[in-house]
């Protein structure tokens, strides 16, 4: 990663519109294999899919399920996209997310055991 760019753990839910169907799951495949070959670490959940990687990276392939999206048929893509960055420590590659979330488990965990 170069020095200039900046780790990013992003949350994004991209939305298909205007393709006539109620269901937008072959759009969404479609973006999803985009993010496979892109390298970065990502996880598809109910709603949208958490993507971290250099920022230029991120963005490019939030850019490209966009374009792959449109060659699907999609005429309109919405995008709701969230980015955090943290410059006071290292993130280790593939780990921004899950780090988080296991932090939290933690705590949880530890405050279940007090009260048994």
């Amino acid at each position: 990663m170069p020095a200039s760019d900046i780790y990013a753990v992003a949350d994004f839910c991209l939305i298909p519109m205007g393709t006539g169907e109620s269901s937008v799951a072959e759009h969404i495949a479609e973006c999803q294999r985009i993010l496979e070959k892109s390298g970065l670490t990502f996880k598809m959940h109910g709603y949208g899919t958490n993507l971290e990687g250099p920022w230029s990276e991120v963005s490019k392939a939030i850019h490209d399920c966009h374009a792959a999206v449109h060659a699907k048929g999609a005429p309109r893509v919405a995008t709701d996209i969230r980015i955090g960055t943290r410059v006071d420590r290292d993130t280790p590659v593939g780990d921004g997310n899950d780090h988080k979330v296991k932090r939290v488990e933690e705590i949880l965990a530890r405050d279940r055991a007090a009260v048994s």
